[in-house]
């Protein structure tokens, strides 16, 4: 059985936008379109109806390529235990209040026993600053965390491309 990978919506909206000009956005987004050709081999792609709904926003036509992507992304749903784990989340510090749907993707992955989370949401999820207190957080509510991690932190060596 493949492990689960959460693909929390900064992946989702860097593998279908326009190349950025920024260097390290750009670069982020390569490694997520190179990541993601073999990702479907290797994991079980789930995400939540949060992803869903922050992929809808913004451009009509860009929400389209975002929606097209998650088609074959298995939803998880967010029980009463993920929402109190989110709250707890918050409560301890381990995500500030402001980025509240922060704590429900962790949450969500999380309490449906997902093995990876992947984002490129480094201020409030891929943090290693924050991550020994969300693991904290989890463990202390009776749930083995997620590994938190970027798209280039789960690429096999043959995943990227022929100089690498």
């Amino acid at each position: 059985m493949k492990p689960k990978a959460y693909i929390e919506t900064t992946v989702i909206s860097y593998l279908t936008a326009w190349p950025s000009r920024d260097v390290v956005i750009a670069g982020h987004q390569q490694i997520t379109r190179e990541w993601w050709q073999n990702a479907v081999d290797r994991f079980e792609l789930v995400a939540s109806q949060l992803v869903v709904d922050e992929a809808s926003a913004g451009d009509p036509d860009a929400a389209s390529e975002r929606l097209a992507a998650l088609n074959s992304v298995t939803l998880l749903d967010a029980t009463d235990e993920a929402l109190e784990l989110a709250r707890q989340l918050i409560e301890a510090g381990a995500i500030p209040e402001k980025a509240a749907e922060d704590a429900a993707h962790i949450a969500v992955a999380v309490t449906n026993g997902v093995e990876f989370m992947v984002t490129w949401n480094c201020r409030h999820i891929a943090n290693a600053s924050m991550r020994s207190r969300i693991e904290s957080v989890c463990r202390n509510a009776g749930y083995e965390p997620a590994i938190i991690c970027t798209p280039d932190e789960l690429m096999e060596p043959n995943d990227a491309g022929p100089n690498t």
